[in-house]
């Protein structure tokens, strides 16, 4: 008997085979937004380990929405071939490719991470960053420049030219960003929010923005093709944006064509102070999930095959999201399908390193995205 982790998961005209995902992580790898052979390798490597759904890093809209001068970008039709490279590798394993849509806001313009994080120098070009309100993010970030309505619709039409490029390059869902401090997130906040306009003070105009950019992707992708939004369900912060809202947001986001909520947390000022421990994450994805009604994704510590079965089958979320694990074990779905006793396809190339009875993967398979 297939256990639940490994059951297939439709949404619209998707089928992804299996409730496993890799979550979008920064590689911090780019030169200009350009993906690289180390982006092919790393999500093709997650693709042949079998998850179900391998989605790309945060991708930036506009060059300015980068979080890093190494971040992928996604804001040019140059940037369209490699990114095409990478989803034909991904569904060549049989999985579902995806992209999250990111613009970094106040926490934009810094250095790559590797050796000690800061702010760019101008020499270094550092950009103006921009956010809801003149507010940073920390003494250690710029101060960012108040986004006015016309830059507001700008950033409203870059999000949808992503998605029409995203469509182009043949990607099976996107996930806007609207997560861990970034720009949408900032707007979210009454912390990072502090606006007088349309776009700020009661909550029906701090999620305004969000809710333009969906419309404006759902617009641009194929009405046959899924469309997720990551959160952060909680800033755990005093006077900042709440689980409840969080089921609020998600009912509108529902009704604006989004299938799928994918649920963290944080992010948004450096001094929250998060409880993390195995899962923790998982009971705002299952209130979500149940009082929205609407599927969603479990992220944050997830790393046991048991565990994530266990979220599947007690009907708390949709998908799982596996982070960290994921790149200590390119391969744990097929680790974890042999733990929990199911059985998943090996690439034929691997097979005979595989358990007795595994299924070949055939090597040309591509699914169908309509």
């Amino acid at each position: 008997m297939t256990t639940p982790l490994f059951t297939p998961f439709h949404l619209r005209s998707i089928a992804f085979p299996n409730r496993i995902g890799v979550s979008p992580m920064c590689e911090y790898s780019s030169e200009n937004g350009f993906a690289t052979d180390w982006h092919l390798v790393h999500l093709g490597a997650r693709a042949q380990g079998g998850a179900g759904l391998v989605m790309l890093e945060a991708s930036a809209v506009t060059p300015e929405g980068r979080i890093s001068i190494g971040d992928l970008g996604i804001w040019k039709d140059e940037h369209i071939d490699k990114l095409s490279q990478i989803v034909r590798f991904i569904h060549s394993q049989g999985s579902r490719a995806g992209i999250q849509l990111a613009h970094a806001g106040r926490k934009a313009s810094m250095t790559v991470p590797f050796g000690g994080e800061r702010l760019l120098t101008p020499e270094e070009g550092r950009w103006q960053t921009v956010a809801p309100s003149a507010i940073p993010f920390s003494e250690t970030y710029s101060t960012p420049k108040a986004l006015d309505e016309a830059e507001i619709a700008g950033t409203i039409s870059a999000f949808s030219d992503a998605a029409k490029r995203a469509n182009t390059a043949g990607f099976d869902f996107v996930e806007i960003h609207a997560a861990h401090g970034y720009l949408l997130h900032e707007f979210l906040s009454p912390l990072s929010n502090q606006r007088t306009d349309q776009y700020g003070g009661s909550f029906e105009n701090r999620i305004r923005l969000l809710l333009e950019v969906t419309d404006a992707v759902r617009s641009a992708w194929p009405d046959h093709l899924p469309l997720f939004v990551r959160i952060s369900a909680t800033d755990w912060a005093e006077g900042g944006w709440t689980p409840d809202e969080s089921v609020e947001l998600a009912r509108h986001l529902r009704e604006h064509g989004v299938d799928l909520v994918d649920v963290s947390s944080g992010g948004l000022v450096p001094h929250a102070k998060i409880p993390a421990a195995p899962g923790f994450q998982v009971p705002f994805a299952e209130r979500i999930r149940k009082e929205a009604g609407i599927p969603t994704a479990a992220v944050g510590l997830i790393t046991e095959p048991k565990q994530a079965n266990g979220i599947i089958a007690n009907g708390q979320d949709d998908i799982v999201l596996l982070a960290r694990e994921m790149l200590r074990d390119p391969y744990w779905p097929l680790h974890a399908a042999e733990a929990l006793g199911d059985t998943t396809t090996w690439p034929v190339q691997y097979l005979r390193a595989a358990p007795r009875g595994a299924t070949p993967r055939n090597p040309v398979q591509r699914p169908s995205r309509s």
